[in-house]
């Protein structure tokens, strides 16, 4: 069965981050969500714990022999895994025993995530204080790091929960900025330098080829998603805030989808303050059709190109709020099964 086909079975799920701090309810909240192949169950994150919680310190937990620690700036790389990388791999340990606790006898595809090399580097300080984005040695150190931590992660979800096919989310809100050199430094008064396309590609291709052959996403909720660039390096689809979408974007968006990449559409606003949103599903995902008659594209692909997701991370929206937002994706999703013109 084909990456996308394997996708189409699924027509909705979630960023990553829930909100609270109590990892038996978000993972009692997530899987419940999209139970009985409703949608695709995925790890929840808690930011609201604190740093090591947090996007960036999660994913400093899972790297290889590199450590980080939390300076008033943000995490920087340390000698030794002290109290902060313990904590962020504690955090996660509990977060994997809720989600085993909640998939017993589970048999499907099930979504992972962790920040991207890019992201990572542009949020990761050195010693010195300057992001690691900075220095070309220490991202390629950065990117053997995450990618051997994330074997092992990898390898560890499918232990505990056997019946499963892992999709690994590379989280990168950062890449455009990578790419275009607008990642400021700690102090704010400039910028580092643009780092070099084929680089980048490269160390995203190595980062998603730890998933053996896997399914895969990139995700970004930040605007001029680099969509050619992600397919190219091997994506097996490509998750975004689809309001962020603009025209100059839409030739891309036509040819990734006709060459077979998954759109993971974040049409569902994130925050409470949009619950006026959440009442008419077909409404939600009309933009979406709209879009798929303005590229000339078969209405009838939509099922199989399109998964149903909030716009980005729910750790900022009530838990009653969450919940509500995630059962609205479902149904969001089967109004544009259902009916696709």
């Amino acid at each position: 069965m084909s990456e996308k086909s394997e996708f189409s079975a699924y027509g909705a799920t979630g960023i990553g981050s829930m909100p609270g701090g109590d990892a038996r309810e978000a993972a009692k909240t997530v899987v419940g969500s999209f139970a009985d192949g409703q949608g695709l169950p995925y790890l929840p994150e808690l930011p609201a714990r604190g740093p090591g919680a947090d996007m960036i310190g999660r994913t400093v937990g899972l790297l290889e022999e590199m450590y980080g620690h939390v300076e008033p700036s943000g995490w920087r790389i340390s000698d030794r895994p002290g109290r902060d990388t313990r904590r962020a791999r504690s955090w996660l340990g509990e977060d994997l025993d809720a989600l085993e606790e909640f998939t017993q006898g589970y048999e499907g595809l099930l979504k992972v995530q962790a920040v991207g090399p890019w992201t990572l580097a542009a949020g990761l300080e050195l010693r010195g204080g300057e992001a690691m984005v900075a220095d070309p040695g220490a991202c390629r150190d950065l990117a053997g790091s995450l990618a051997e931590g994330l074997r092992g992660h990898l390898a560890e979800v499918r232990r505990r929960i056997p019946g499963a096919e892992i999709v690994l989310q590379l989280d990168e809100p950062s890449l455009t900025a990578v790419l275009r050199g607008r990642v400021r430094s700690a102090s704010g008064y400039r910028t580092y330098r643009a780092v070099d396309r084929q680089v980048v590609e490269g160390a995203l291709r190595d980062l998603l080829a730890v998933n053996d052959g896997g399914p895969t996403t990139v995700h970004s909720c930040a605007p001029d998603v680099p969509f050619a660039l992600l397919r190219r390096a091997g994506a097996g689809s490509v998750s975004f805030d689809f309001s962020l979408l603009t025209e100059r974007e839409e030739e891309a968006i036509g040819e990734a989808v006709e060459d077979g990449t998954q759109l993971l559409l974040g049409v569902v606003p994130s925050l409470d303050a949009a619950s006026a949103a959440l009442s008419d599903p077909g409404g939600s995902v009309m933009g979406v059709r709209t879009l798929w008659n303005r590229l000339g594209l078969n209405p009838g692909t939509l099922a199989e190109s399109v998964v149903i997701t909030p716009s980005c991370g729910l750790a900022g929206a009530s838990p009653a709020y969450a919940r509500t937002a995630l059962a609205h994706c479902v149904r969001a999703a089967r109004s544009l099964a259902n009916n696709p013109e």
